[in-house]
């Protein structure tokens, strides 16, 4: 299958849907300028989400005076 391509003026036109686009087929997009490509759109490859659970480890009171004194320097 050859990737599609299109005009740098027509993809400034059409921006934002074809952002959409790329995203929902995750077939990539070249840019042309001039009849030479210059510019790829492809979908973004981002990791899997990981849970929090069992990632934070109690540390104790983090709010309750501290044991030691001391004095604020002037």
């Amino acid at each position: 299958m050859k990737e599609e391509t299109i005009g740098a003026a027509e993809f400034k036109a059409k921006c934002l849907a074809l952002l959409d686009r790329v995203s929902k087929t995750g077939r990539p997009l070249t840019i042309t300028k001039r009849g030479k490509a210059v510019a790829r759109l492809s979908p973004a490859k981002l990791p899997k989400a990981r849970p929090l659970k069992g990632s934070v480890l109690e540390q104790g009171d983090l709010v309750a005076p501290l044991e030691a004194d001391w004095e604020a320097g002037r």
